[in-house]
């Protein structure tokens, strides 16, 4: 067993549930903090020891780093309904501050924190990608989850110069693999199983399969420079793309159309306003409609560099979701 204790906040989301298991095949003595009540099935019979909280509690969130080396922020609202939502901002940035001051207070040996790429400004065509030294420029979409994940790195990186926080950001794209359970980025694929997705916008992103992310956060162990920030991706794919490919890897038909701009965004404006009449979680908003119709391309030459990413094929994250998603239940006949 590997001597350095290890703790990983958000453990149950699908890149904490492949964290937690690239960091046991190293070997690692693995603790993760999680939500009181929750049990999830991404973490069933695993070897790990459990801490129960809330990341807003300071005493809580002290008592789980506690005698450890390494922690990994993994924690997060993702929450994008309603666009501005404070609960998002005290969970992501007052949660930040707390995970912070608890990994100063007992001198943990590295911190490893988990942005996302859109915490830069993006490039608009896969030959001019957007990297670590752009300035931020997702704050035109008035979505508090990209503001407050941009403001707690912001956060990280003032504590690593003012009070020598020896912490790494890692800011991963559009992540795609197993144990999606909530789904979250697996949605898309399951919309292509049932024939639900109509057709496909202009935009485009960029995509990783997810234990590609995995594995680099755990080589930020060791390797990378303190303060720095590492874009974590690989495919720069338009919408259209990446649907013919979810729909060639599990055996569906494509959307066969793209649909206009103004289609697109009608459509998520009239959601957002049915959402907010009867109270339900939309899938597609207003604002996300506006993001899918714009092209966020990213370079992950540093973290290449400097982690030793790994670039795996995406059809390959594509088939291990849709199976794990066969596996678990959740595909409708």
């Amino acid at each position: 067993m590997n001597q350095k204790q290890i703790l990983v906040t958000g453990p149950d989301g699908v890149l904490g549930s492949n964290l937690v298991r690239e960091l046991l095949s190293r070997d690692y003595s693995v603790s993760v903090f999680l939500e009181k009540g929750k049990e999830p099935i991404t973490l069933k019979d695993l070897p790990i020891e459990r801490f129960y909280g809330n990341i807003l509690n300071v005493e809580e969130v002290a008592s789980a780093i506690a005698g450890k080396q390494i922690v990994f922020h993994c924690a997060a609202s993702t929450s994008m309904f309603p666009a501005r939502n404070p609960i998002v901002n005290k969970v992501n940035i007052d949660g930040t501050q707390n995970v912070v001051d608890a990994c100063l207070h007992n001198k943990v040996e590295r911190l490893i924190y988990v942005s996302t790429a859109n915490s830069f400004g993006s490039g608009a065509s896969p030959d001019h990608p957007g990297n670590e030294e752009n300035d931020y420029t997702a704050g035109v979409y008035g979505i508090d989850y990209m503001d407050s994940k941009r403001k707690a790195q912001e956060l990280i990186l003032k504590n690593v110069k003012e009070n020598g926080l020896p912490a790494i950001v890692i800011n991963p794209t559009f992540m795609i693999g197993p144990y999606d359970s909530r789904p979250s980025s697996g949605a898309m694929i399951l919309a292509i199983h049932e024939g639900k997705a109509p057709g496909s916008s202009s935009g485009g992103k960029n995509y990783i399969a997810v234990k590609d992310v995995a594995h680099v956060m755990a080589n930020a162990i060791t390797m990378g420079r303190i303060g720095e920030c590492y874009i974590a991706g690989n495919y720069n794919l338009g919408y259209k793309e990446v649907f013919d490919m979810i729909a060639k890897t599990i055996g569906k038909k494509a959307p066969r159309y793209q649909l206009p701009n103004f289609v697109i965004i009608a459509f998520g404006t009239l959601n957002t306003f049915f959402a907010s009449l009867f109270k339900y979680q939309p899938a597609f908003t207003k604002e996300l409609a506006i993001i899918s119709t714009h092209h966020h391309y990213y370079s992950s030459e540093k973290a290449r560099t400097e982690l030793q990413l790994r670039q795996t094929p995406l059809e390959t994250a594509i088939k291990e979701c849709y199976e794990w998603f066969d596996t678990n239940g959740y595909l409708k006949k």
